[in-house]
């Protein structure tokens, strides 16, 4: 049988299914069933799109005729949320079927001294009504009220500080932050601009990371500033702990000419952590270890306990051994001068 001749007969069988079912009493009931829900849908909607309802529209709204050496720092909402009642079938117009004129506010009517104006919507209600029905009732319009903030050049470059809460896998830890750009151009006018130091990124969450990431971050909005770029990109640059030992030698501190330190031993084993990326870098003149003559004196004992002065910063879980050495302080041959 060819493949035309197939089709022809899953056709035939198909259609023989449908009517055979369609035939059947409960397919008849179950098509009346259809039938009249949808009529009774039909004449409940026309019923309740003669109702009275309220319904939440939106009205762009644009700023007209800036000047080009202005800068608007803080400009308007981009849309008015007006809430209208009326008939259901207009409202569903509105909704769905009607382009609605954006409310415009010319620049040139807000010309101040201080680069501030605060608007309230109320002004603009008259304009919105204007392209409604007559029988539609404007019961509220959001936001109440809002400022523009315009500056004419007025900026000063300050630093951005990072935001983060950054957590890393085990053994891993953070071994550099890089941020590019570290600063940025701020624009307001001036009485704002004399209380801003700096720039600050969103919050950002990394958990769990392991290999370098990089994240493009938004500055934080300030009202009435305009953060130029608006955007810092942060890299965090990862690495792996290791383990590493050195043999430090003690140091003596403060001991007269004529006086030497002697320790058993010599030198002591410190054990720590540091990355990978600096393994071969860190040597035993990044630690000092001290005895000082004063507390030898003091100690009552041929026992001293080691103090480690300082260590590079980005090694951890430094340990020493032995923590305590014996010494003893001995008295060095005088110096006979030449003739």
């Amino acid at each position: 049988m060819s493949a035309k001749e197939k089709l022809h007969l899953l056709l035939q069988r198909t259609k023989h299914t449908i009517r055979n079912f369609l035939l059947t009493k409960k397919s008849r009931e179950f098509l009346i069933f259809l039938l009249f829900f949808f009529v009774a849908s039909f004449f409940w909607l026309l019923q309740a799109l003669n109702e009275t309802f309220e319904a939440e529209i939106s009205i762009p709204v644009r700023l007209e005729n800036v000047p080009k050496d202005q800068l608007v720092t803080m400009a308007p909402p981009k849309s008015l949320q007006v809430v209208v009642k009326d008939r259901g079938a207009i409202l569903v117009n509105y909704l769905w079927g009607y382009s609605f004129y954006p409310v415009s506010i010319n620049f040139s009517d807000l010309a101040t001294t201080d680069g501030r104006v605060h608007l309230e919507t109320a002004r603009y209600q008259k304009a919105i009504a204007s392209q409604l029905l007559t029988s539609s009732q404007i019961i509220s319009i959001k936001p109440e009220s809002f400022d523009v903030i315009y500056t004419r050049g007025e900026s000063k470059k300050i630093p951005v500080q990072a935001v983060n809460k950054v957590s890393v896998s085990k053994q891993y830890y953070v071994a550099d932050i890089q941020m590019t750009p570290d600063s940025v151009m701020a624009y307001a006018p001036k009485e704002i601009l004399d209380t801003l130091w700096a720039a600050h990124t969103e919050p950002l969450t990394l958990t769990d990371i392991a290999d370098t990431v990089q994240v493009r971050q938004n500055l934080k909005q300030v009202p009435g500033v305009k953060f130029e770029p608006g955007y810092v990109d942060l890299k965090f640059c990862t690495d792996m702990y290791t383990e590493k030992k050195l043999e430090v030698p003690i140091r003596a501190i403060g001991f007269p000419a004529n006086k030497e330190l002697k320790t058993f031993p010599s030198k002591i084993t410190v054990t720590f952590q540091v990355g990978l990326s600096r393994f071969h870098q860190i040597t035993e003149d990044d630690f000092v270890i001290e005895a000082s003559y004063d507390e030898l004196l003091q100690s009552g004992s041929d026992k001293y306990k080691l103090h480690l002065k300082s260590k590079p910063k980005d090694v951890t879980y430094v340990r020493m051994k032995p923590s305590e050495v014996d010494f003893i302080i001995e008295q060095t041959p005088a110096l006979v001068p030449h003739d």
